[in-house]
């Protein structure tokens, strides 16, 4: 008799083969301009959903390995990947679409933002509201991060290492205030090292071969 299948929370990780594609530079562009329009306060935890949830353009291991890439490059951590995204499926037209959809509609949305802010700037009322956006914010990203933890179980450095890295960082970042720079050339620099080490062809891989 089989046994009956495990019971998990949430979507289920898509296969590489069952993932969707853009349809044109069009789809890439209202796409990017509707989870750009949906980014107030926390973006990642919208690009995350639309992207790998909804859309199925990538699974959640490859949003985590595109997304740590577009972390260390200069610019905006969210337009880094849609250029990523767009690039990747239509080349230097399909990467301008995606731009143009992050920032078009949202810039007119933004300008309003700060006209309106600015009458009301001064009013406690109006300070307080930020402020519980703020932490409205943090618990988006935090929430999306321990989604995002199960991706690393496919990791070829193995979850522990994977946690300890991320455990570093927090204490570089979080509590021992290094800058940015510092803490990709020093814990980064070693990552990538271990990683290239245990990854298929590595150098370990290598000695083991007759």
């Amino acid at each position: 008799m089989p046994e009956p299948a495990a019971l998990h929370h949430g979507p289920s990780p898509t296969p590489s083969s069952e993932l969707n594609a853009p349809r044109s530079r069009a789809d890439l562009f209202w796409s990017f301009t509707w989870l750009a329009l949906q980014g107030f306060g926390g973006v990642l935890a919208v690009v995350q959903r639309e992207l790998v949830e909804k859309k199925r353009w990538m699974t959640r291991e490859q949003f985590v390995e595109d997304w740590a890439v577009a972390q260390i490059m200069p610019g905006p951590n969210v337009v880094n990947l849609s250029m990523m995204i767009g690039g990747r499926y239509f080349g230097l037209p399909g990467a301008l679409a995606a731009l143009a959809g992050m920032l078009a509609f949202p810039l007119l949305a933004v300008l309003a933002l700060a006209v309106l802010y600015g009458n009301v700037a001064e009013y406690p009322t109006a300070q307080n509201a930020l402020r519980g956006m703020g932490a409205v914010a943090a618990g988006l990203i935090t929430a999306t991060g321990i989604k995002l933890i199960a991706a690393l179980d496919k990791n070829a450095m193995g979850m522990g290492v994977c946690i300890g890295l991320a455990t570093l960082t927090f204490i570089a970042i979080g509590l021992l205030r290094w800058p940015l720079i510092w803490v990709l050339l020093g814990i980064g620099s070693g990552a990538c090292l271990w990683a290239y080490r245990v990854l298929p062809n590595g150098p370990a891989d290598q000695e083991m071969l007759p």
